[in-house]
This record gives C-alpha cells, sequence and structure tokens, in this order.
C-alpha cells in the first residue's frame, strides 16, 4: 500500500514480518488479535496515527510459521515482541497497541518489559484468557489430540477471492465487507484451484497450558506503563467482561465506544480520537 513500508526482522530462526507507517513523535508497535494480521491497524493509521509498526505474530499474515510439528504457545509471542521492539527504537520507550490477542501479548510484554513501555493501549482485552489449575490435566489432552487430528485436515480452498472475503466476515467478531477484505489482502495466498489462508492451522488448536488467573494478575499488576483500555459496546468488554482485572492496574483509563470486537476497524475515528488523547496526556 502507498505510504507503507514493508517490514521484516529476523527472530529466533524464523522471519517475522510486518509493515511500517513513518511519522512524527513516539513509535507505536501495533499487535494484532487472533487469525488477524498487521492490516487490522490500516484503519488506524488513515486516520492518522503513526508512526507506527505493525507486526504479524508467527503464523499470521506474511510472518514465517513456527517450526512443523511444533507446538506453539502463548507466551512465545512475547520474545518475538521484543526482537521488534528492538528494531522499532533500540532503546527509548515506546507505545504498545493491542487488539485482543494482540492485547493479551501487550499485558505479558508491558510486564515483562516495563521500562519499554511508555503508554500502554488495550482494545478488547486485558490480558490473556486463564484456566483454573485444576483443569490443566484436561486441557493438555485436548491439545495434544487435537494435533493428531490436525495431521489429517486440509485448509479449506475458495474458488475467487470474493468467495474467501465472504468467508471471513463471517468469523469471530463479525467483520463488514470492507475489513474483511483487508485482512484478506494480507491472509490469502493462491492455491491450485483459487485461494487458501496463508495462517498456520496449528493457532486453531487448543493451548497446551493457559495461565491461572492468579498469573495474569501477577502480569497486569506488574504493567507501570499508563494503560488506556478501550472496549465495544457490541464487543466482547461491552459486558464488563474483562472490569474485574482494571482494580491490578496502577494508571487505567476506560473508553466504551460504540462497535463491535474489532471497532478499530469499523469505528476507527473514534478510536483513534480517543487513542490521540490518551497519547497526548
Amino acid at each position: 500500500m502507498s505510504g507503507f513500508d514493508e517490514y521484516r526482522v529476523e527472530a529466533w530462526g524464523q522471519t517475522l514480518a510486518g509493515w511500517y507507517k513513518p511519522g512524527n513523535g513516539t513509535p507505536m508497535l501495533a499487535l494484532h488479535g487472533w487469525l488477524d494480521n498487521a492490516h487490522s491497524f490500516v484503519p488506524l493509521v488513515r486516520q492518522g496515527l503513526a508512526p507506527m509498526l505493525a507486526l504479524d505474530f508467527a503464523g499470521h499474515g506474511l510472518s514465517d510459521h513456527r517450526p512443523p510439528q511444533a507446538a506453539t504457545h502463548f507466551v512465545d509471542h512475547v520474545r518475538d515482541v521484543e526482537r521488534a521492539a528492538a528494531t522499532l527504537t533500540p532503546a527509548e520507550p515506546f507505545d504498545l497497541v493491542g487488539h485482543s490477542m494482540g492485547a493479551g501479548v501487550a499485558v505479558l510484554f508491558a510486564a515483562t518489559f516495563p521500562e519499554r513501555v511508555r503508554r500502554l493501549v488495550l482494545i478488547e482485552g486485558l490480558g490473556p484468557p486463564a484456566t483454573p489449575g485444576h483443569e490443566a490435566p484436561a486441557k493438555l489432552r485436548e491439545a495434544i489430540e487435537g494435533m493428531h487430528a490436525l495431521l489429517d485436515k486440509q485448509a479449506p480452498v475458495y474458488t475467487d477471492f470474493e468467495e474467501a472475503v465472504r468467508a471471513r466476515t463471517r468469523g469471530f467478531g463479525g467483520l463488514s465487507i470492507e475489513s474483511a477484505r483487508l485482512l484478506c489482502e494480507r491472509g490469502l495466498e493462491a492455491a491450485d484451484a483459487g485461494w487458501t489462508w496463508r495462517t498456520d492451522p496449528r493457532l486453531r488448536l487448543r493451548s497446551s497450558l493457559r495461565l491461572t488467573e492468579e498469573q495474569v494478575a501477577g502480569f497486569v499488576r506488574a504493567i507501570r506503563a499508563p494503560t488506556l483500555l478501550i472496549v465495544g459496546e457490541q464487543g466482547m468488554g461491552g459486558d464488563g467482561a474483562f472490569d474485574h482485572r482494571l482494580d491490578w492496574l496502577e494508571r487505567v483509563e476506560v473508553a466504551r465506544l460504540p462497535g463491535p470486537h474489532h471497532l478499530h476497524m469499523e469505528a476507527p475515528e473514534a478510536v483513534a480520537e480517543r487513542i490521540r488523547a490518551f497519547r497526548a496526556d
């Protein structure tokens, strides 16, 4: 896209991709949601939010997949973000923005490297999902059985690009045609009979091991950056799903805006205005 520089970084034996939009002021590192990609943040950049580096998580967008036959773990994204952050600004703090799964990763990073994050913006998420400790053995078994079942599954193939776009509108949270097309531009690849997803199919498997709520609390309480939580009134946070974690933060603002789970794509004007005001404080 015009005005966007494609980005690559070598991280722990694989190549991570993304794009960078130049601008003035403190840079932002943007982390997308599950099964999305860096194009998730194009609508915000079009509202003037820059400079911004939007990263494709491993297995998403144009980034490499994890090594074949290896299990994927949520916390591995944190070390990938650390590598990307070092290329964005080696020493100075930056602003970290995360949506949904990306908000979970952003929380873990901001807690692990508090000196690196100046401002933290969380959209439709406040930390990763948690699993009670007593459920861990059963969840691990489900994950391993899912790995076996995945060996026999084939990725869907769509006869034309627009068919894939329509399928993407039915994904988690729902998307408009315009937003779905934007994600598909970076999330599809040509196949013999049409188009298929670039996404690593292992990302659809149940996590082998999730943090407990006590562990999530430990991370959230370690965050030192002023935090803005933006939730969509028709999204995951509209019913207060994240409110029980707010007391764990030292400095937090909450913005409840009209919009669905992907409100940064569907209502970018309102979201960008709120982020701009928060970053200027």
